[in-house]
């Protein structure tokens, strides 16, 4: 999608702000553009999942396409993103969220915001609304809501961009310049910061302190859970991590469930919907966002056409269950097998786990966490909106 056409669907603000800001957003778009060649742009007519997203982004009024980059409007990250053109040339994994941020093609970067808006219309307002007498509601949410479900992706590309920090450790002379691997760790660390102190500064500005908590406890979770999977993935070629299914779940709730779901419930206390209602809405995001994961893991072993250089995670879903029906010394045995001149030959172990009952175990899983999911949702009236959630968890579930 070219700047242009990203720029015509941007929401347009009234006023002499409005145009500063698109002002803004058109030089962001033309520097990210710059960063050297898009990687992974598809092309032809749009997927299943892309119709669902599309389709889910008009019944809550707007494109959620810009929501975790409206702050990017501001002086400072055009700023650091003009910082960022002197990493083309390496292979800093700045460069690839920078691009993401604007040219991903299967938008999962909205994912969060678009659930936490359409479990909002779906919820409605509730009988106590008094907290929310004061926003304005457009297309059945309020306004509150809208800024929640923006702080939700805010924070969720500050965590994208955090992780791509390098350990400079294990670079290699193509990853480029040592300088440059430096000098982009930095800009991750700043801009990071930059989006989560945005976030914060939004959350304070809704005024409920059981939302501020609820969310500073999803950001003590992503902490928590990503500081698990760096330390696992730091021996992963020792293989001497000895990860079960079910730690494997508890760590994906923290790095990547609890933020959505935790949204999901604080989009149901702005309204002030009882414990009940707040619930289901947890366990809807707690258990889309665990499927949506799932999917992401069983990529590399159910796609079609997969690169025999493409290295997957051996401690991804798939791969856990594999090692778990085989046990620890035949997986180790595996691995063994699976290396020529000292390093892993991942198209053969790919094959040596699709083999095997790793791959069917992870879809079932899947589809169960997606079933858990559609049957929060049936406490919620039907809708619309309602639809759109339940299309969403099909469109992970659904494999071919």
């Amino acid at each position: 999608m070219s700047s242009r056409l990203l720029l015509k669907r941007l929401p347009r603000n009234p006023g002499a702000s409005g145009a500063l800001d698109r002002l803004r957003w058109s030089r962001f778009l033309d520097i990210i553009s710059s960063l050297g060649s898009r990687r992974g742009q598809s092309s032809g007519s749009p997927t299943h999942w892309n119709q669902v997203v599309s389709e889910a982004e008009k019944i809550v009024g707007y494109p959620t396409s810009f929501m975790s980059l409206r702050c990017l409007l501001s002086d400072e990250l055009s700023n650091i993103a003009m910082q960022v053109r002197k990493l083309v040339g390496t292979q800093h994994p700045l460069l690839t969220t920078a691009r993401g941020l604007v040219h991903d093609s299967r938008n999962n970067l909205q994912l969060r915001g678009l659930v936490v808006l359409l479990i909002s219309k779906a919820a409605g307002p509730s009988s106590v609304n008094a907290a929310c007498q004061d926003y304005d509601m457009v297309s059945g949410i309020y306004s509150c809501q809208r800024s929640l479900a923006e702080i939700t992706e805010v924070i969720h590309t500050a965590l994208l961009v955090h992780r791509g920090i390098v350990n400079l450790n294990e670079l290699q002379s193509s990853d480029g310049p040592l300088k440059d691997m430096q000098f982009g760790n930095k800009i991750a660390i700043l801009s990071g910061d930059f989006l989560l102190a945005n976030a914060c500064s939004g959350l304070a500005l809704l005024q409920n302190s059981k939302v501020v908590e609820l969310i500073a406890n999803a950001l003590m979770d992503l902490v928590q859970g990503v500081y698990r999977e760096n330390s696992t993935s730091a021996k992963e070629n020792d293989i001497t991590d000895d990860i079960g299914i079910s730690a494997w779940k508890e760590q994906t709730f923290l790095s990547h469930g609890a933020l959505l779901a935790k949204s999901c419930q604080a989009a149901m206390e702005l309204a002030k919907h009882d414990a009940e209602v707040q619930d289901m809405a947890f366990q809807y995001g707690k258990h889309m966002a665990m499927s949506h994961k799932i999917n992401s893991d069983l990529q590399p072993f159910i796609k079609e056409k997969t690169n025999d250089a493409m290295t997957f995670n051996l401690n991804s879903a798939p791969v856990v269950l594999h090692q778990e029906f085989l046990g620890r010394d035949l997986w180790i045995k595996q691995i063994a097998e699976a290396k020529e001149n000292g390093r892993l030959n991942y198209a053969k172990l790919r094959e040596t786990i699709k083999a095997g009952k790793g791959v069917t175990s992870a879809i079932d899983l899947c589809r169960y966490h997606g079933n858990k999911a559609l049957v929060a949702l049936e406490s919620f009236p039907p809708s619309e909106a309602r639809s759109a959630l339940e299309n969403i968890v099909f469109a992970v579930t659904r494999f071919s």
